[in-house]
Formats: C-alpha cells, structure tokens, sequence
C-alpha cells in the first residue's frame, strides 16, 4: 500500500506540472519554481508535513517535497538560532541534496561531451 500511495502521490504531481507545461505559457524553469514555492508554503504551515508521512518518497523526491524541507529548515533554525536561522536554517537542511546535484551535474558534465543542437 505503501509503494501505491507513493506512486499515485508522485504521479499527481508529474500529471499536475504536465498539464501546466501544455495549457499554460509558463516556462519549464517557472514552473519548477513554481513547485518550489508551493512546498515551502505548505510546509511553512505545516499542511506538506502530513503529505510527507502519508506517501513517503512520492512527497519528498519532487521539487515540493525539496521546498518542504526549506521551510523546515528555517523553522527549526530559528527556533534555534532567533533571526540569523532565517538566513542559515534552509541551506543546512537542504545542503545533502544541493551538493548531490552539483556533483551529479558535475560528473555527467565531465563524461559526456555536450553537443550543438542542431536547427
């Protein structure tokens, strides 16, 4: 049940910025901002927390899961820390993930070799 509601969840959100990318004229990069946002303001109130527990990895891998895990962060750091966690709390919790994609990026960049894109 598990893995269903985790696919179902992920899925509702792929089929969501699907359905932006063909009926609306939002550019792919606003639209994974767009993802972002949602997630922080959702888990700034505390509604994505619930998400995250019902469908797992459904709601913690795609973007809004990522934006989530900001306002965690910052949550939690200013409990801590008063004003400065604003600024520290979301780069400490979402740090693991930041620095998989530059390395990820980084070794497909230096494997592969980028190629013209021809018109």
């Amino acid at each position: 049940m598990d893995f269903l509601l985790c696919f179902l969840f992920g899925g509702l959100l792929c089929a969501i910025g699907q359905l932006l990318i063909d009926f609306t004229k939002l550019t792919p990069a606003r639209i994974l901002v767009t993802f972002v946002v949602a997630g922080v303001i959702l888990g700034a109130l505390g509604i994505y927390t619930p998400l995250i527990e019902l469908a797992g990895a459904g709601a913690t891998v795609p973007l809004t899961g990522f934006g989530a895990n900001l306002a965690k962060g910052v949550r939690e750091a200013v409990d801590e820390d008063g004003f400065l966690g604003i600024f520290r709390g979301g780069l400490t919790a979402a740090s693991a993930g930041i620095t998989c994609a530059l390395m990820s990026g980084l070794l497909i960049a230096l494997i592969f070799k980028p190629k013209q894109k021809k018109a």
